[in-house]
């Protein structure tokens, strides 16, 4: 079931549905009640990359919290892969910010802009309190940011081949 949200962004809808997939610590499938599935990327977080330490332990972590359990997802903007990018609630919990406070995700900063002022706050907080409490990726000396891991990865791939 898709729901407009008024005039204040066009684009804006809430999507309600059950979580069928879990693809990492921030994104996952919802399938709604007219069975369309749509593929989520959580906001204002950021999971660590598979093969990275705790990506497997934040997918499970996100797992638990809504593999088949009924969530609702706000969403204003698709990215780059025509996921939705939304936040995401299981009975009234925001789950993105559950993930911060486990020490299984950042808080994306580069897209803090997106969030409402008392998300990039909450999230902020999470992010600073999980690090003091060294729960989760914050157990790790220097964990790497898959912000990161990406653009080293990209880097690699771009290089000319023989240098």
């Amino acid at each position: 079931m898709i729901l407009a949200l008024g005039s204040q962004v066009a684009s804006s809808e809430t999507i309600a549905g059950r979580v069928v997939g879990v693809t990492d610590g921030d994104t996952l499938t919802v399938k709604d009640a007219s069975d369309q599935q749509f593929k989520i990327r959580l906001s204002g977080i950021d999971a660590p990359e598979k093969g990275q330490p705790f990506g497997n332990l934040a997918k499970e972590s996100l797992s638990e919290m809504v593999f088949n359990k009924q969530v609702v997802v706000e969403s204003s903007k698709e990215d780059r892969y025509r996921r939705k990018v939304g936040k995401v609630q299981h009975e009234g919990t925001d789950v993105n910010l559950e993930q911060v406070k486990k020490g299984m995700a950042w808080h994306y900063i580069a897209y803090a802009n997106e969030q409402a002022p008392a998300d990039r706050e909450a999230y902020a907080n999470a992010e600073a309190e999980a690090k003091s409490q060294r729960r989760g990726l914050w157990r790790e000396k220097m964990p790497s940011a898959p912000w990161e891991v990406r653009r080293i990865k990209a880097a690699v791939r771009q290089a000319p081949a023989g240098n």
